[in-house]
């Protein structure tokens, strides 16, 4: 593949977040929006959920229904919404992406580009139950953040072990692609360890690669091994392309949301939830 092509597909990369504003992405990434015409996009080692020890073949169910059926409930929707100015003119910008509560006191993992910014935002459940949210912490050079929402004895989610993922096994995506909430779908992890530099991103993070359709509003969505176990946080897509789609896997997030609650909780803004 010439190094030509490489920068044409380099300049297509897009966030998979609706309507957010993206001040996270480098020079080669752009964000994807409904509305062109807007420049705008939607403890140490903290294990937040456990990994159940669960074989693959113990039972006769479709394995993606089962997996979804363990999961589902904790992967939610985030809309965000922020102020914008214009020709002298006051509006907002509305944004929507996908998150999952990893403790059941209302602890909510995303991207950073889905809540960044934002004046508001605001959790809705599965069963219909909306949160006001509030953002503890977004690094932007890995695209993690963390919302807390004031909820107890809610779903979570199971994590896997993102550094055992391999090509070729099953991979699920969970989210509210173009605001049609809990859509399932189903590939594989098409490759690991793909560099930000080899697809245009400007960040500090190795990602899965998968050919499980993401499209906007899956941002911040999980996406799922055969299990039903949490690997990866779906991030971006190659505009254009069918089957590139790219998540960060778990285990990097973990240890970046570790950090954001460990800065939160020094700065009192979590200590006392």
């Amino acid at each position: 593949m010439s190094n030509h092509f490489l920068k044409k597909s380099f300049a297509s990369l897009s966030l998979v977040s609706v309507g957010a504003v993206s001040a996270l992405v480098g020079a080669n990434l752009t964000p994807i929006q409904l509305q062109p015409q807007l420049a705008f996009s939607a403890e140490r080692d903290v294990r937040i959920a456990q990994v159940p020890a669960v074989s693959v073949g113990q039972t006769d169910d479709n394995f993606i229904s089962a997996a979804v059926e363990k999961t589902g409930a904790a992967v939610v929707r985030i809309n965000s919404s922020r102020s914008r100015s214009s020709n002298l003119r006051q509006g907002s910008v509305q944004g929507t992406g996908s998150g999952f509560i990893t403790r059941s006191d209302g602890l909510v993992m995303t991207n950073a580009h889905v809540v960044e910014g934002a004046d508001r935002v605001t959790v809705t459940l599965k069963d219909g139950r909306e949160f006001t949210g509030q953002v503890l912490g977004a690094d932007r050079r890995t695209d993690v953040a963390i919302v807390k929402i004031g909820a107890t004895n809610l779903p979570t989610v199971s994590l896997g072990n993102s550094d055992q993922a391999k090509p070729g096994e099953w991979a699920i995506a969970i989210g509210n692609p173009l605001g049609l909430d809990n859509t399932v779908t189903v590939g594989i992890i098409s490759a690991t360890d793909r560099s930000g530099s080899a697809i245009g991103a400007n960040r500090r993070v190795n990602y899965i690669q998968t050919d499980a359709a993401i499209n906007p509003g899956n941002s911040g969505g999980p996406l799922l091994n055969q299990r039903g176990q949490v690997v990866g946080i779906n991030t971006a897509i190659l505009r254009g392309a069918q089957g590139l789609g790219f998540a960060i896997p778990i285990n990097r997030a973990q240890e970046v949301a570790a950090q954001l609650m460990a800065q939160a909780s020094s700065a009192s803004v979590f200590g006392n939830q």
